[in-house]
């Protein structure tokens, strides 16, 4: 049984979230090898957009809506809300990642693109989301504290 989400009854497709992730994959790969600040940038506007939710802009969204659709997949819905949790912090390290690869930074930007990979990897072959963990940990830790300052 996974976790519910106590702010949001908002549902989205976990195939759409892993068909986004194996091109992020694709993406950071491609960054990591060439070092070429345009796949950098690509990643930062698909965050962007998708963080905005104008995901007719995203590029990486309309590919997984033509490979679900194309293939009939059955959606297999999860809540939203560490899903966008999770999406804020791919868009944070993007955005980080692209400021240093624009300001030469290498080092620090490789570091920043390997946690990125990393992240999609496992949820992209494991279904695991960082992010999402992270979400729950904060809302169990504000339950927790909630819950102190009644008692």
């Amino acid at each position: 049984m996974s976790p519910s989400c106590p702010i949001s009854a908002r549902r989205i497709d976990t195939n759409m979230v892993r068909i986004i992730s194996f091109q992020v994959v694709l993406f950071t790969l491609a960054l990591l090898f060439t070092q070429e600040k345009f796949f950098a940038l690509v990643l930062l506007f698909d965050f962007s957009v998708r963080a905005l939710r104008k995901t007719e802009l995203s590029p990486f969204h309309i590919v997984g809506k033509f490979i679900l659709n194309g293939w009939n997949v059955e959606p297999k819905m999860c809540d939203e809300s560490p899903k966008r949790f999770a999406l804020f912090l791919g868009l944070t390290t993007s955005f980080f990642l692209s400021l240093f690869y624009i300001a030469g930074a290498l080092k620090i930007a490789v570091f920043i693109t390997v946690v990125l990979l990393l992240c999609a990897l496992l949820e992209v072959l494991f279904d695991f989301c960082i992010g999402c963990k992270i979400y729950y940990a904060i809302q169990l830790t504000k339950a927790f504290i909630n819950d102190r300052n009644f008692n």
